[in-house]
């Protein structure tokens, strides 16, 4: 009768697995930026002309910019930074994926465009390619379209203005009027030549998360199998637990790092900081593993299986490519991203092992979770002979 049930069932069953898990594909589709952090710095001195009032183009564009952002959620934030120095500290601690820089002379070159003897302005472009490689490009095509508009609208202002003066251009003018302004883009923070480089934070998450909750099963087996008779033996089994899973944190560290930069070919700047802050989210997340199969036993694995699924495609987005409803609900507590955003650091904006706010945060969820597994020692002796009987 049973098995029956089970066979009726099964459509709905295999129904529910097609949802869950096509759960996790959505956020990878078609995502679209929201309130995307870019900072725009204009220096822009501006130009005096004879008998006009005193132009300043970099204010016009900044003004121009940040009118087209309406709406609750528009694609971009525009951040007003005042200096460039300013703008590099901010790019370096993962505040703005892109800025855009107009020059002290802005104005000034503009103005010669209407000269026979024309400079073309020039504007600055950064990218901030290791704070995150989607985000990060779809910042600078936002920049490029903002020049690209900039130069056709430039452009037909010229052309009219000469039109209506009647003018003769000299070539260099007409050789000016095909990109009126130019731009120099440069990548900072950069993820190197290839661009799996950019991805390997979140690559490495899989294997290092696979090996920290097969070890945590293997080990949590290997210790209910043991027989206890009081509490200051079930205590020293779960010192025996975790002091286990700290030897086998280590060779996940060392060993994924190992293979990551000598047989991957992933860049890693620092072997011995990059195989310790990975010892150290390996630990971190056996512990997390086991402190729930030491409350709830093996019926807790599937949550740490779809933490896997739905965790993976989330952690290559940034927060502001996401639906607020995957952002909200189930980026903002996933403990893996405080894996990814320490690895970024440690890769590309050259910081070493620190206690940042990554290791930090994994850290005390370690602790957190030692103090669950001690504490499961005092679970009333009958719960626990029952664990080891089955």
């Amino acid at each position: 009768m049973f098995k029956n049930k089970l066979v009726l069932a099964s459509p709905l069953i295999a129904l529910a697995i097609v949802f869950i898990f096509s759960l996790t594909l959505f956020p990878s589709v078609q995502p679209q930026p929201k309130n995307l952090p870019i900072a725009v710095v204009n220096e822009d001195e501006g130009v005096q002309l004879p008998d006009q009032p005193k132009m300043n183009m970099g204010e016009t564009i900044v003004e121009k910019m940040q009118g087209k952002s309406g709406g609750n959620l528009p694609p971009v934030k525009w951040v007003n930074v005042k200096s460039k120095e300013a703008v590099q500290n901010g790019l370096d601690r993962q505040k703005y994926y892109a800025a855009l820089v107009i020059p002290q002379d802005f104005s000034a070159k503009q103005a010669s465009l209407r000269t026979p003897d024309p400079d073309s302005p020039e504007v600055e472009i950064y990218i901030n390619q290791g704070m995150n490689t989607m985000a990060a490009t779809a910042a600078g095509q936002i920049l490029n379209g903002v020049v690209d508009n900039l130069n056709s609208t430039v452009r037909e202002q010229l052309l009219d203005g000469f039109e209506k003066q009647s003018a003769t251009l000299t070539p260099q003018q007409v050789s000016k009027l095909v990109t009126p302004i130019t731009k120099s883009v440069t990548n900072v923070n950069e993820i190197g030549t290839h661009s799996a480089n950019g991805n390997a934070p979140v690559s490495l998450f899989q294997p290092l998360w696979m090996a920290s909750m097969a070890s945590a099963a293997v080990i949590y087996l290997a210790v209910s199998k043991r027989t206890v008779t009081s509490r200051k033996e079930k205590l020293a089994t779960k010192f025996m637990q975790m002091l286990i899973g700290a030897v086998v944190a280590l060779v996940i560290g060392f060993g994924l790092t190992w293979i990551a930069d000598g047989l991957i070919g992933f860049h890693i700047p620092d072997l011995s900081d990059t195989a310790l802050f990975l010892s150290i989210t390996s630990f971190s997340f056996f512990l997390m593993i086991s402190a729930i199969l030491s409350l709830i036993g093996l019926r807790g694995m599937p949550l740490f299986v779809l933490m896997l699924f739905f965790g993976a495609p989330l952690l290559a987005m940034a927060p502001e490519m996401m639906s607020s409803f995957y952002r909200d609900w189930f980026y903002s507590w996933l403990p893996m991203k405080f894996m990814v955003e320490g690895l970024r650091e440690l890769f590309f904006f050259g910081k070493g092992l620190t206690w940042s706010s990554s290791v930090s945060t994994l850290v005390w969820i370690g602790l957190g979770s030692m103090i669950v597994i001690l504490a499961t020692s005092f679970k009333p002796h009958a719960a626990v002979e029952k664990t080891v009987e089955a």
